[in-house]
């Protein structure tokens, strides 16, 4: 039965060893002992960049996943593939359990949003609001939520401040 296994790979290598194993597994005939060669990565928005561009970013830079059955040619086929550091597991491969897979594939698929490493948000600084109901209007960041990537904005309506609760990606510095 094919599993999903971690291969460690020479960070940067990624894709050549992705294409090696593919290679390799046309070749020498495996092709009923693996599945799919995937490349943890994720469209990544860039918020405080000044062009706000998407990009593809690893999730895991130095790891491969691959789908296939642990058995004796298919496991030293992989380790002799140019760039393989080792799997996950040592001797014995261990695979990754359902759970585990269908959440990196969630991320992959964007459904998981991948929280940023830290805001470059403070408090007592001015923001524009992009989304929402109160798009376009201007305020004072109040407090910050690092964990929920959430910001309470006081903003001026009708002329009192009035706190707004927004996500990160709701304003714009």
């Amino acid at each position: 039965m094919k599993q999903w296994y971690v291969i460690q790979v020479q960070v940067g290598s990624e894709e050549i060893v992705k294409a090696d194993i593919s290679k390799r597994i046309e070749e020498l005939g495996l092709g009923d002992h693996f599945g799919e060669v995937l490349i943890p990565s994720a469209r990544v928005r860039q918020f405080f960049s000044p062009e706000e561009a998407e990009e593809d970013q690893q999730l895991f830079p130095g790891y491969i996943l691959i789908e296939m059955e642990s058995v004796p040619e298919a496991v030293r086929m992989v380790m002799a593939t140019p760039r393989v550091v080792r799997f996950l597991g040592g001797i014995n491969p261990v695979p990754l359990s359902k759970r585990e897979i269908e959440r990196i594939l969630a991320q992959m698929r964007g459904e998981v949003v991948i929280s940023a490493e830290k805001s470059n948000f403070e408090i007592g600084k001015e923001v524009e609001i992009r989304e929402g109901a109160f798009a376009g209007f201007v305020g004072i960041i109040d407090s910050i939520d690092e964990e929920d990537e959430k910001l309470t904005v006081m903003v001026s309506i009708f002329g009192r401040m009035t706190p707004v609760e927004l996500s990160f990606d709701q304003v714009k510095r």
